[in-house]
């Protein structure tokens, strides 16, 4: 699943990523990116700490 994706590449990056990176380490599309990260925001997995750059809650 895209979401499961974007949450490992997430937590194996040590720096925050934006879309075009989790887009570049999943190969996933941009749609993908977007909802998972969503997804994830929701469930409190993934924080923004800085806009549009994603890191995974730890």
């Amino acid at each position: 699943m895209a979401k499961d994706q974007v949450y490992e590449a997430l937590q194996k990056s040590e720096e925050m990523m934006d879309a075009k990176g989790i887009m570049a380490a999943t190969g996933l599309e941009r749609a993908e990116v977007d909802k998972a990260i969503k997804a994830l925001r929701k469930e409190e997995k993934v924080d923004s700490p800085k806009r549009c750059f994603y890191a995974a809650v730890k």
